[in-house]
């Protein structure tokens, strides 16, 4: 018989009318979505567009227009330097609200998971359950989206390396698929051969 399962992880709306922004890999799969704001009220979402190659999702509340939601404040990841001072925010193991503080220990890690790989590494505690949620700076203002841990086979959890896509490049994903329906990527438009 088939099976149902869940999953669970962390996203955050980035405009009024509904739009949120989370991990692909938090709902690659999902046949549903349900979204559970701050109050705890449940509310059915769309998936609007996923782009697997940034592993971001961007989502639609169904029924947007009889909450007032408030979209989070967007800072400038280019800014953000190494030491300063982060805020993870998520659900880590099913634990709502949870807000943990850490420092940028570098910018621009490859990890080896993505063809995108411009990571911001922080040591912020975060877990399972945090995927999606946001990386904000000192002020609130998102600067990066939690998206993958570093364990080790006995830890299992954090050990006090994580990583995030910066803010500036998911806003730029989640602006054009809202806009065009898909990640509008740069191309070079030249074929490149040997020549003798």
């Amino acid at each position: 018989r088939p099976r149902r399962s869940r999953a669970l992880g962390s996203g955050f709306v980035i405009t009024a009318d509904g739009y949120i922004v989370t991990n692909n890999h938090v709902i690659d799969d999902a046949s549903t979505v349900e979204v559970v704001l701050n109050d705890g009220t449940k509310m059915p979402a769309e998936i609007v567009r996923r782009d697997p190659h940034t592993d971001l999702a961007v989502l639609r509340i169904v029924e947007a227009a009889e909450q007032d939601l408030a979209a989070i404040d967007i800072g400038d990841s280019d800014e953000l330097r190494v030491g300063e001072f982060v805020i993870a925010l998520g659900s880590p193991f099913s634990l709502a609200s949870s807000v943990t503080l850490g420092i940028v220990s570098q910018k621009g890690r490859s990890i080896g998971m993505l063809p995108f790989q411009d990571f911001f590494q922080t040591d912020a505690a975060v877990n399972q359950g945090n995927s999606g949620g946001p990386l904000l700076d000192v002020d609130g203002r998102l600067v990066g989206i939690n998206t993958v841990i570093q364990t080790t086979p006995l830890s299992g959890g954090n050990i006090g390396i994580s990583f995030a896509i910066p803010a500036n490049l998911a806003m730029h994903v989640a602006e054009s698929i809202i806009r065009s329906g898909r990640w509008e990527r740069p191309w070079i438009g030249i074929y490149m051969r040997e020549v003798e």
